[in-house]
């Protein structure tokens, strides 16, 4: 399928999107966010593709929604159209790990949708932040309880009060990004750790997606028991069985994801 805002591609077992409108700072708008879900549907359907780097290249990765669209809205527009939380919802619920390679400005929708993703790398250029309190809103796609969740309560609270981005190296430091390196490098770096994730059981790799999601999000006991019964459920997969007869064979496993 052919998209306007947004190029697509597969690598090897990886599923690349880029998204594509850099001159205009590939803004959020309601295209964009239907053809995102669309393809990360895509994505999930297909069993070649183990993994996904979202990106929006080395230079921007998105500058936050599109204001034009919002600015006259009603409360109840803005409820019916508000999207952009079902993209984060869906890259969440993805059993596949989605990686962020960040480039430039990633603020506001985009860090929203940055931050729904599993892992993410930024380049030493990047600018992260909640800018919305700077016109008279909040974050509204997530940024308050993802945030909160990725680098504490407080600092939270100074990203959205404030409304100032951070740099690459503060977001790494308060473990809002995994790892910063230069623009250039930005695209290996994520397929060099995409492919280090999904090397492994696909099976697997989804499991310990909601296992930890959900882990996290509980009492102990709760996380606990749902951790046993993952763990347990593993032991239904051809994948688990090649695994281990690949270990105690000392050979490498070829999983198929079943």
């Amino acid at each position: 399928m052919i998209y306007n805002t947004i190029q697509v591609e597969i690598d090897s077992n990886i599923g690349i999107i880029t998204l594509n409108r850099p001159e205009r700072k590939n803004i959020i708008t309601s295209e964009l966010r239907n053809e995102l879900l669309d393809v990360l549907e895509a994505f999930e359907a297909n069993s070649d593709v183990c993994g996904i780097i979202l990106t929006g290249g080395p230079d921007v990765f998105a500058a936050g929604s599109d204001i034009k669209e919002m600015a006259e809205a009603s409360p109840m527009e803005m409820y019916l159209r508000k999207r952009t939380p079902v993209v984060c919802a869906k890259i969440e619920s993805m059993p596949k790990p989605v990686i962020a390679a960040i480039g430039g400005y990633c603020i506001g929708g985009g860090l929203e949708i940055a931050m729904s993703c599993d892992l993410r790398i930024a380049a030493s250029n990047a600018r992260l932040g909640q800018p919305e309190i700077k016109i008279g809103i909040i974050p509204g796609a997530g940024g308050n309880l993802r945030l909160v969740r990725l680098v504490g309560r407080a600092k939270a609270k100074e990203i959205i009060f404030t409304g100032d981005p951070i740099d690459p190296q503060e977001a790494h430091r308060i473990g809002l990004v995994n790892a910063v390196v230069s623009p250039e490098a930005l695209m290996d770096e994520a397929r060099k750790l995409a492919e280090r994730c999904v090397r492994h059981s696909p099976c697997a790799l989804a499991m310990a997606k909601v296992a930890i999601d959900v882990c996290s999000e509980v009492d102990i006991n709760s996380a606990q028991a749902f951790e046993k019964v993952a763990f347990c459920f593993g032991f239904s997969t051809d994948d688990q069985k090649e695994g281990m007869r690949a270990f105690l064979e000392k050979r490498k496993p070829d999983y198929k994801g079943r």
